[in-house]
């Protein structure tokens, strides 16, 4: 990805983020960009591309976040595990609020868009690479398992903070007492 490409699609992040799918036009991603009308649509001809590439870009950034948390759990524990997936929560909800906006949006506009749908699942493939074995690390029963009632649990702190701000968000307390459950579930 070269920088105009990264500076665009960073630019569409941030109008999903800040003003919400409606809002994402060739448009206002110029203007966001601080680039001449025209620019967005010279690289992404239609709203459709313009959302794969946004997702792209999403998937990127949210993976560069994983590895750079998966990087801070040495040696692994639960509890220390606990401690940096409620930081890393934290931070998408607040510092990372765009990002994690735009995340959502992207996959409202997934379900209605098979080839957004494709790019999702292959995120997760990627994701589930090595958050599997970390799960086993950390001692799940099941880590295939483990990783989907994370996920879900992450998701849910998420789109509630987001959509309803507490200012003593505090998500390490649910991910530590709920921790322990998902190491253990069985598959369903």
């Amino acid at each position: 990805m070269d920088a105009r490409q990264q500076q665009l699609l960073d630019a569409a992040i941030t109008v999903l983020g800040t003003r919400g799918a409606r809002h994402l036009t060739h448009r206002a991603v110029d203007d966001q960009a601080g680039l001449p009308t025209g620019s967005t649509s010279n690289r992404y001809r239609t709203r459709e591309a313009l959302l794969a590439g946004v997702l792209t870009r999403i998937l990127q950034l949210e993976t560069a976040g994983w590895n750079h948390f998966a990087g801070t759990l040495a040696p692994i524990a639960p509890d220390s595990f606990a401690t940096q997936l409620g930081t890393l929560v934290h931070h998408l909800a607040t510092t990372g609020r765009a990002l994690t906006l735009a995340r959502l949006a992207i996959f409202a506009e997934a379900a209605h868009q098979p080839a957004l749908q494709q790019q999702i699942a292959r995120g997760r493939h990627d994701l589930a690479a090595w958050a599997t074995p970390l799960l086993a690390a950390l001692g799940a029963d099941h880590p295939a398992t483990a990783l989907r009632l994370l996920l879900a649990l992450v998701d849910g702190l998420l789109n509630n903070q987001l959509a309803s701000p507490d200012p003593a968000f505090d998500p390490t307390a649910a991910v530590t007492a709920l921790l322990p459950a998902i190491l253990t579930a069985q598959p369903a």
